[in-house]
């Protein structure tokens, strides 16, 4: 296979899988059509992506993993959705297109942002998974702890109050260990829960995710200041108008740069007990250190 040849076959059985989602119309089909306006709206679909892969490399079934891995990018596409309110960072546009609150009203897209969240965990705990039950339990604990005050959410608080006075490096990357690197790193762990895989391989992936999603994250904060709007489907700048401390504003363009170099080197480190079936988890974290979307 390609570099990245089994990714892209995992993201094209997840997009499938997502597609397939939320198909109701009646009685509530507005919320559904909003659920599936943001959740079909493209992008990466990294973390499912990760979920899949985890759970190949410790030598679980791929297809018994999708409905982890789609409640993972439920998850993160319902913080998007929240992420983009006016009350939040009002955002008008997301991946190109109208965010969701312009599309459907707020109050449609809070709810949205709410079913996908409470969908995800319907998803993992369905009746019928062939799994044993210890590791649904497992899985969806990881998420669960990812997604809340101790992750994501935690982060959008730091976030938030970040917006308020300038925070000092130590924040910043607290900030983003929580809020992007925890629901990066629980996708690649869920994909251990689901394959039954060892503790040696669960520390390997957190170390890897630890990596791959603070530099996606400072990878981001530098599109932020020098990225194509075109390409990224958002307007740049956004950071700087609301005030708050990025690792470009601690660090300059140059020197973030350097430590997403750094951080990729890490991540792929961290694949070392892998061998070489870990290629391609290596080629994803060199691939996102390059990116200009």
């Amino acid at each position: 296979m390609g570099k990245l040849e089994r990714l892209d076959a995992h993201r094209a059985r997840m997009e499938a899988w997502l597609r397939n989602c939320f198909l109701e119309r009646e009685p509530r089909g507005s919320l559904y059509d909003a659920m599936r306006y943001s959740l079909l709206a493209g992008g990466k679909r990294l973390r499912p992506v990760l979920t899949l892969e985890a759970c190949r490399l410790c030598g679980g079934n791929v297809e018994k993993a999708l409905p982890f891995a789609g409640a993972v990018e439920m998850v993160h596409t319902y913080s998007l959705i929240h992420d983009d309110l006016p009350c939040m960072d009002d955002d008008d546009l997301r991946r190109g297109r109208p965010t969701n609150h312009k599309v459907y009203g707020e109050a449609t897209a809070v709810l949205a942002g709410d079913g996908l969240l409470t969908a995800a965990f319907e998803a993992m705990l369905a009746p019928g998974q062939a799994l044993p039950p210890e590791r649904i339990v497992l899985a969806a604990g990881i998420l669960a702890r990812a997604a809340g005050g101790a992750g994501m959410v935690g982060g959008q608080i730091l976030d938030m109050a970040g917006e308020e006075r300038a925070l000092t490096l130590a924040e910043v990357e607290e900030l983003q260990r929580l809020k992007t690197g925890a629901l990066i790193t629980a996708a690649l762990e869920m994909g251990w829960a689901v394959a039954g895989g060892t503790e040696e391989q669960r520390e390997a992936l957190r170390r890897y995710g630890a990596a791959l999603g603070l530099a996606f994250q400072i990878q981001d904060d530098i599109l932020d200041v020098v990225g194509d709007e075109a390409a990224l489907g958002k307007p740049i700048g956004s950071d700087a108008r609301s005030g708050k401390t990025t690792f470009v504003t601690l660090k300059g363009v140059d020197g973030c740069r350097a430590l997403v170099a750094r951080l990729t080197e890490q991540a792929a480190e961290a694949l070392a007990s892998f061998g070489g079936e870990g290629a391609e988890l290596r080629a994803l974290a060199e691939s996102l250190a390059d990116r200009q979307t």
